[in-house]
Order: structure tokens, then sequence, then C-alpha cells
């Protein structure tokens, strides 16, 4: 370890093979999965190790997504392998890899303690999700994320990893194309009153810093995470199917997707002013009977992620009915759980065979949506008043909420981006298209990291740089930084201020409801905003954090708005989580503005890949078509002799 002064600011240099960026899920395994394959000289970097969306994110029944492995149904490798590259926009080689790792990853999760469920025989028995053919889905609960979390911690922890926890990624460093460390703004050093940094030479990164969650307001991603996607897109790594997104309603304090039972009870839709006045049940003028909105209602518990394909007569009419409160009306949205829809008895003979049939065999035909709750998923109901939210008694404010990002940074087989040694996973990397079956994400994730593992032990498991050197050939771009985030703290304190602002813009103009002159307005915004940051934006050294956030996402929201404007001028229609607004299409419901013409995608542009290279302030994008499931020769002896060879097959 070793010290530089950059622009009157202290610098340490900590000098090691692997930088893990992260805390969550992704990055836990891969300092594991390092560690057990002998790169031991390994650091795992993160602003606060409890704060990852894997840890404190969750739902109804969170899903892990593998192949079959109980019952009689049949299923392969490659069978898998179709399913996921059928999700369009899907690279065949990234999708056969995740297939045919996912049972290793879920075994060893098992073997660290993740309780998944088996039958008395050890059938890891499982269950169908939305775009599975199969019964290849399992859960261990609400919070499978946080056990598989907590269980790679003491995995970690028991190898006595180093954990840098309180440091903030704030620039990744390269040098002709490779990237040679990593920049981190000291958090610890903020709370003890004094501005410093620490940076991390070395010869391999490895980005699993999530989605990009600081791109909204409207998010059910954790508090705490924030995402890092607009420091690798600078650094030039290539982005990936940016367009692509998954929303869906969830609260907004505690952040939580209210999927599964929180629906099927059927709570009452309010909204009211600003200030909580006004009360009223606005989605009755929008269907024919109280019955008719029931049902919709109830099967948003089974289709939670909003899906145009479900805009017109379906249950994601409940989303965008949310929306135009939220963001079109500036009215506030809640679910009450302590009345019936319409304030009186529930008319469960209203309701429709399969609602009516489902709560029937549940035993919940009584009561308040709170009652039918408490009978029905009584953790579900305790996950809230543990939060200070009792359903008994309040309402719960809602939104439509950005929840996943499908897209990311581009990777190959092995996870590694066009920067040379930096390697990108979990929901940082775009391995998902425009649709993924429920749970493929976390398994995605596990792989990911598992994948970049393996080729950093087997080609890249060297020495760095002495400090020296390092300092010498990263000094200009330091420099840079540092001496902006300087210059903030000279200026007023109102970065977090305006990160809002770019955030709240973004939730209405970039999310799940999409136009191109909306779109393209914010783009100019947005560009202009980053371009002025250093004359308009400052910060405190309380703030200072934030406001390196605020230039993350300034940088983030320009590609991916740009990325939906490229995407409308390709011709591309409403597919997945998102709806375009073309004046050619149609409305989904009579009552809806004219805002929501839309036309559904044909699929053409699901057998191509938007990819982008940001550089200057200026996007560059590239179409091409989907690399197709490898057809590799995988005759034993031919396969065994190339893995002898300790190579070949990287």
């Amino acid at each position: 370890m070793d010290s530089m002064d950059v622009c009157g600011r202290d610098v340490r240099i900590i000098s090691v093979n692997t930088v893990v960026v992260g805390a969550g899920a992704a990055a836990l395994n891969a300092a594991d999965q390092l560690h057990a394959r002998g790169v031991t000289d390994i650091a795992l970097v993160c602003e606060d190790i409890g704060s990852s969306t894997s840890r404190n994110a969750g739902s109804d029944k969170q899903t892990y997504y593998k192949l079959s492995l109980s019952g009689g149904e049949g299923d392969s490798v490659r069978e898998m392998a179709q399913t996921l590259f059928d999700g369009q926009c899907v690279d065949g080689d990234i999708a056969l890899a995740e297939a045919a790792n996912s049972a290793a990853c879920f075994l060893r999760l098992c073997e660290l303690g993740v309780p998944f469920p088996v039958n008395r025989y050890g059938e890891y028995v499982g269950y169908k999700t939305d775009h599975d053919p199969r019964r290849r889905a399992t859960s261990a609960g609400p919070l499978t994320s946080r056990l598989m979390v907590e269980a790679l911690e003491r995995s970690v922890k028991a190898k006595n990893i180093p954990i840098y926890s309180g440091m903030q990624a704030v620039s990744i460093l390269t040098r002709g194309g490779k990237a040679i460390g990593l920049l981190c703004l000291d958090l610890g050093g903020l709370a003890r009153g004094e501005v410093s940094y620490a940076a991390f030479n070395c010869v391999n990164i490895v980005w699993a810093t999530g989605g990009p969650a600081g791109l909204y307001a409207d998010t059910a991603y954790p508090e705490g995470q924030h995402g890092a996607t607009g420091i690798a897109l600078e650094a030039g790594a290539r982005g990936r199917n940016l367009t692509e997104w998954q929303y869906g309603l969830a609260s907004i304090s505690p952040r939580w997707n209210v999927s599964g039972t929180y629906m099927q009870v059927l709570p009452r839709f309010v909204s009211t002013d600003a200030d909580g006045n006004d009360e009223r049940e606005f989605l009755d003028e929008f269907f024919d009977s109280r019955g008719a909105l029931l049902d919709c209602v109830f099967l948003k518990g089974y289709q939670w992620p909003f899906d145009v394909c479900k805009a017109a007569g379906g249950s994601s009419l409940i989303d965008m009915l949310v929306y135009v409160e939220r963001c079109m009306k500036g009215r506030r949205v809640f679910l009450d759980f302590t009345r019936n829809a319409g304030g009186g008895e529930a008319d469960f003979g209203a309701l429709g065979e399969e609602a009516r049939g489902y709560l029937k065999k549940a035993g919940a035909l009584f009561g308040t949506p709170v009652d039918r709750l408490i009978h029905m998923n009584a953790p579900a109901y305790e996950f809230y008043r543990n939060r200070g939210v009792d359903l008994k008694k309040e309402p719960l404010e809602i939104a439509l909420c950005a929840q996943h990002n499908n897209g990311g940074l581009a990777v190959d087989c092995w996870w590694q981006t066009d920067v040379e040694g930096l390697f990108a996973a979990g929901e940082a990397a775009a391995t998902h298209g425009v649709y993924r079956p429920g749970g493929s994400a976390l398994n995605a994730g596990q792989v990911g990291s598992m994948r970049a593992a393996r080729y950093i032990a087997a080609r890249r498991n060297g020495q760095p740089d002495s400090a020296g050197r390092f300092a010498q050939a990263a000094r200009e771009q330091m420099e840079r930084v540092v001496r902006t985030g300087n210059m903030a703290l000279e200026r007023a304190d109102n970065a977090a201020q305006l990160l809002a602002e770019a955030q709240r813009d973004m939730s209405r103009a970039g999310a799940a409801i999409r136009e191109a002159a909306a779109i393209a307005a914010l783009a100019n915004t947005t560009k202009r905003r980053l371009f002025d940051l250093e004359r308009d934006a400052g910060c405190s050294e309380r703030t200072l954090p934030q406001f390196f956030r605020y230039r993350d996402a300034l940088i983030g929201q320009c590609v991916y708005l740009s990325a939906m404007a490229d995407y409308i001028a390709k011709g591309g229609k409403s597919r997945g989580s998102a709806l375009y607004y073309d004046a050619a299409g149609m409305r989904p419901h009579a009552a809806l503005d004219e805002r929501f013409r839309f036309v559904l995608d044909n699929g053409d542009l699901g057998r191509m890949v938007q990819e982008v290279k940001y550089r200057d302030g200026e996007c560059a994008f590239e179409w091409r078509p989907v690399r197709p499931l490898p057809d590799d020769d995988d005759f034993f002896e031919n396969v065994w002799r190339g893995f002898r060879d300790n190579g070949n097959i990287y």
C-alpha cells in the first residue's frame, strides 16, 4: 500500500490482481470463485457491504431459475438455452453458458447453505415461472437473494478475502483500451471530516455494481442501490440492449414489489392530491363492472411486470392507470388494504372463475384485503409492519417503478467487456433481452461471476504494475476526476436536489411509457446538464458522494435515452415492458389519453442487438444480428483433449 498527492488530496494506492466492485450475490460469488481457483490477490470494494439489491430486495416468492432437477419431465441444457435465447435480442453463446452452468451454480449455493426445498428423495422440485415452458423455477422464500448473499458472505469471510467497504467507485482508470485500476472516493474519510481517495492498481476489474437504479425516481431498487453503469460506459465499455427494462408496481417507502398475494387479496386502489386529500377510487371509470376490475387486479399478482402485450384489456392496464395518476396528473397513488373496493362488503360472486376459485381454495372468501392477506400470507403483512407500515391501519403508497435492467454492459461468453481486463457480472451485464424467465437474473449473476473468475484464473492471473508505474500512468485521469470533485466543493450544495430532479424527469419520459419527442427533449436536457455539470452542480463534503452519483446518473441517462431514440429511429415498436407512442396505433382503453396509442413490435428487431459506444458526450450505435446458439463438437474425446491442453476452452 502506497499513497500519492493528487490535486491536494491524499490517494492511497492498493495493488492487487483483481478488484471486484459490488456487495451483492454476483460480487461475492466472483470473489469466492476467484479464491477457490487460486486467485487470492483480490479485493472486494463496495460503498456498503449491507446495501446491495440482492441483500435488500425480494418479492412474494422470489424465484431462482435453473435446469430442471426433479420429476420425469424431460429437460436439457440445449432446451434451457433455447428458452433464454427465445427472449429476443439474446446472444446464443451467452444463453448456452447460462443454461450449462445453471445446475453447478445452483448446487454450489445449496452446499453453502441456501435452503432451497427438496423432497424426501433429494429432488430439487420446481414450478413454472413466467416465460418458462418447464418447471425450472425454485425459491427459498421471499428473501431468496438475501439468503444467497448471506451464504456467500460467510464463505468470503471464511477465506479472509479483504473487503473494502466505504469505497465509492468514481472512475475506471484505463490506458490504451485496457483497465489498469479503479479510483474510489473514501467514504470513511468523509465520515472523519477529510476528503481522500483510494486507487486500486490491478490487472482485472469485475464490475458487479447492479443495475443503474440511480437513473429513476420511481424505482423498486433498495435505497442503498445506486448502480454505476455510467462510469463503465465512460471508460469505454459498450452498452447493449439498454432500452430493455422491467417495470412494475411497487411501494415507494419502503421499496418493495407489490406482486403475488398483495394483489390477489384485491386491495382498493385510491389516489389523492399531493397533500393526501381528495381521495378517490380512480380505477372504477375504466371497467364495466366491479367484478372485471377485481379480476384485473387479481391477475396483477401473477402478471406483475408491466407487459405491453397485456396493455389492451389485460392486467397491465392497471400499471398505466397508476402512471396516469402519478406522472401525468401529479397525484399520489395508494393501495388500501383496510377496506374492500367500493368501501362495503366484498362481492365475491362478481369475480371471475379463476380469482374466485383461487380465493376459495385458499379459504379467503371473507373480510377485508388485510384480513385475507394475513390469512393467506402472514409474512407479507409482517414485512411492512416490521418496516413501520401497518396495513391494518394505513394505506401503502405505490408507483410504476423501474425494477430490473435487462440490458447493460456488453459482454462475451466469459463476461468480459470490450475494455480489456474489465468484466461485468450480475445486473450490470447485458445478458437478457426483451423477455426473460422469472428468476433468470439470479442465475445469470452466479454464472457470469463464476465464468469471469474462471477466465481470470486461467488467463489473467498476473501481477499488477508497480505502484510507481501505475501512479504515472493513471495520474492525468485521476487529476481530472479529483479536480472535478474539488471544484464542486466550492459551489452551492445542490447536487442532491439536481439528481432528484433528473430522476423525476427520467421516470416520466424514459420509463415504461415512452414518446419520441419527450425522449428527444429530455436527452437534450440531460446532455446540457452534463455539459454544465462543472458550472452548475455543487456539494458539501457530506454530499460529495451525491455529486459523483449525479455525474454517473447523467452519463447513464444520456446513453439510455439516446438508445431509446435510436430504437425508435430504427422503426422499433412497443415490446416487453415499454409502450412507445405511435399515432397510427390503438389505444389500450377508450378512456385513455391519445398518448397511449401503440403498435406491437412484430419481432423482427428481436433477432438484432443494439449496441452503443459512448465517447466525449456522444453515442455511436451499431445493430447486429444475435449470435446463434453454438453448435460445438460435443464428442467426448475431442472435448477432453481440448480441456487437457489447459486452456483451449478459453
